[in-house]
């Protein structure tokens, strides 16, 4: 088997080699379009962090690892008959083709806001076109409920369903904690109620962020990156204390939490 550059190929062939129904591995022959999705999740998430961390020496191997996740069900797609992965490539061309006609077609160069509205008409063309009764019918149900907001409050708010003001976003927000308050307050706590308030309060804020242009996936995973670092702060201070975390007050415990950010500010 020749490597070229670029080419897919090779991969391809190991891809139909590693489901070969008598010599291929065991592990991939299991494996279906259901089976392989929480490992694409996976890769996609191991890709994102690695460009977080911009530890890009590493990005080949794991965009290696994703388009491997592509190919998998390309193979899967090729055997049932459906589609092979010529018929992803020829897909994706055409839709940026289309979705592109400043780039592709004879048009006088436009506005990134005017691209940004032809862009959202083409897809709402689409979308027609696959006969869905809702604006919300094709939000895939397997993302990250944070990013699945998002796309629920863009799609509403296109066709009008959206505060004009920061406002009256800010308000829900205040009033969304006040509710999941009340519920805990009361004299036998309802479970179902404070997690139906809890999620109407992240729906609230995800609503914050989109108003402020502000992605809640990315910024949600730099908030958890903070709180892990400055927390392994504070372990670095007990263990000079010479205590275990257990044996400190949260009071202690909360003063090492400060003089982390402290030397976070100093650095």
């Amino acid at each position: 088997m020749t490597k070229q550059m670029g080419d897919t190929q090779p991969l391809l062939a190991i891809m139909q080699k590693l489901r070969d129904p008598k010599t291929g591995c065991p592990w991939d022959r299991a494996q279906d379009f259901q089976t392989i999705v929480p490992f694409t999740l996976e890769e996609a998430y191991e890709v994102a962090d690695t460009i977080e961390r911009m530890a890009l020496d590493e990005l080949p191997d794991e965009l290696g690892d994703l388009l491997f996740q592509v190919v998998f069900y390309c193979q899967l797609g090729k055997e049932q008959g459906l589609f092979d992965f010529e018929t992803v490539v020829s897909r994706i061309c055409d839709k940026l083709t289309r979705r592109h006609p400043h780039v592709f077609e004879d048009l006088a160069t436009t506005s990134t806001a005017e691209i940004k509205h032809h862009w959202e008409q083409l897809k709402a063309e689409e979308r027609s076109q696959r006969s869905l009764d809702s604006v919300l019918d094709d939000i895939p149900l397997a993302l990250p409920a944070l990013s699945r907001s998002m796309k629920i409050q863009k799609r509403v708010a296109r066709v009008g369903f959206d505060w004009a003001e920061l406002k009256p976003v800010v308000a829900k927000i205040h009033e969304e904690i006040d509710e999941v308050i009340f519920e805990v307050e009361q004299e036998t706590v309802d479970e179902t109620k404070v997690l139906d308030e809890m999620g109407d309060l992240l729906f609230a804020v995800v609503n914050l962020a989109r108003h402020l242009g502000v992605e809640p996936e990315k910024a949600l995973r730099q908030a958890n990156q903070k709180f892990e670092r400055r927390f392994r702060g504070v372990e670095a201070y007990a263990q000079a204390d010479g205590r275990a975390l257990n044996d400190h007050s949260f009071e202690e415990l909360d003063g090492y939490w400060n003089r982390v950010k402290l030397d976070e500010s100093n650095k």
